[in-house]
């Protein structure tokens, strides 16, 4: 189990300027810390924008201006909270990742019978295995320390390693997903791990998954339509249009969100995709949609997660993409989403 003596140095002043590198400023060592998140700048498929490989080092700058004291959590820095290296051999992969790709992506997707695509979506797929391989061995030395490991993308693709892991030493649990998109693509553009079929990989390979449950979704296929349907409640996706429809007939967000959650078991991984936020939260994510959550809508549905019983095994926070020099918003929006998903993560645990 990570010190429960040591999480947070002594001399650490929560209301003073961060003077640290370490995310929130905070000089918690990764082996001390409570909380763990496994940055991943990996964003060789994204399609239409790409950038989200910049997300992790963008949020950990923003970090250090977030306020510590939150109102709906308290000291949440108080458990330890800390962020592994960047690891710049993952950064150098997707740029080569990523130069692959690109001929695929402009041609609308791998052309059947094109020695060059075939080379280059192998490549590609390649190399996602190999960031699914990294984020499961780093997530299993958080898991056997007893501290709850989390992700920090890059694409939305990123966090299957940590799925896989936690889905073998919690079978039954369940996904709350929040996201514009269903990522429930078979492949996408030929990509068997495109950031648009996370899900569909995550469902189809980890039987550990009891269910997913979707909240936001609002840019959807026939075909992801046709697979939620057909997975007989194992995907239960509540459309951002269909919720904001009960609204307006009276229903409050507090009874939308408890019926959300009462689609959960107790176990429950939560994927956070910022473009489930409205498209001002996020302007320079890789694919934006109109519609969406507001943060405080989401840092509702989050505490009442968190005080429903349920416990969160784990998270993440994909597709933080920074904007031109100088512009911070994606980057400020992205740590304070971090810090509502670590406090939802550790008071569901009885940890703060």
């Amino acid at each position: 189990m990570p010190s429960r003596n040591a999480v947070v140095p002594a001399d650490f002043d929560p209301d003073a300027a961060a003077t640290g590198d370490g995310l929130f400023g905070l000089g918690t060592r990764p082996e001390d810390a409570r909380l763990v998140v496994i940055p991943v700048p990996f964003d060789a498929t994204t399609s239409y924008r790409a950038g989200t490989a910049r997300g992790p080092r963008h949020v950990l700058e923003a970090s250090k201006q977030v306020d510590l004291e939150d109102i709906q959590y308290g000291p949440v820095w108080k458990a330890g909270i800390a962020m592994l290296p960047i690891p710049k051999r993952i950064a150098a992969l997707s740029k080569r990742a990523r130069a692959a790709a690109e001929p695929v992506i402009r041609a609308g997707g791998a052309v059947a019978g094109n020695r060059a695509h075939a080379k280059a979506v192998a490549a590609v797929n390649a190399a996602s295995e190999r960031v699914h391989g990294y984020v499961a061995r780093e997530a299993e030395r958080i898991l056997d320390r007893g501290a709850i490991p989390a992700v920090l993308g890059g694409d939305h693709a990123s966090p299957f390693g940590l799925i896989a892991e936690l889905s073998m030493r919690h079978p039954g649990m369940g996904i709350l997903q929040v996201d514009a998109h269903a990522d429930l693509r078979d492949s996408f553009e030929g990509f068997a791990w495109s950031h648009a079929s996370i899900f569909h990989n995550v469902m189809a390979r980890l039987p550990g998954v009891k269910r997913l449950v979707q909240v936001g979704i609002r840019d959807v296929g026939a075909r992801e339509v046709a697979f939620a349907e057909r997975s007989k409640g194992r995907v239960r996706t509540f459309y951002d249009q269909r919720l904001r429809d009960r609204q307006f007939g009276g229903a409050t967000w507090t009874k939308v969100c408890k019926d959300v959650i009462a689609a959960l078991p107790r176990d429950v991984y939560v994927s956070f995709d910022i473009d489930g936020f409205t498209a001002d939260l996020c302007p320079h994510t890789g694919t934006p949609v109109p519609g969406g959550l507001t943060f405080p809508e989401t840092c509702h549905l989050l505490e009442l997660l968190a005080a429903s019983g349920r416990r969160v095994v784990g998270f993440d926070l994909c597709e933080v993409a920074p904007g031109a020099p100088g512009d911070e918003w994606n980057g400020c929006v992205g740590a304070r989403t971090l810090y509502k998903l670590a406090g939802c993560a550790l008071r569901s645990r009885r940890i703060i």
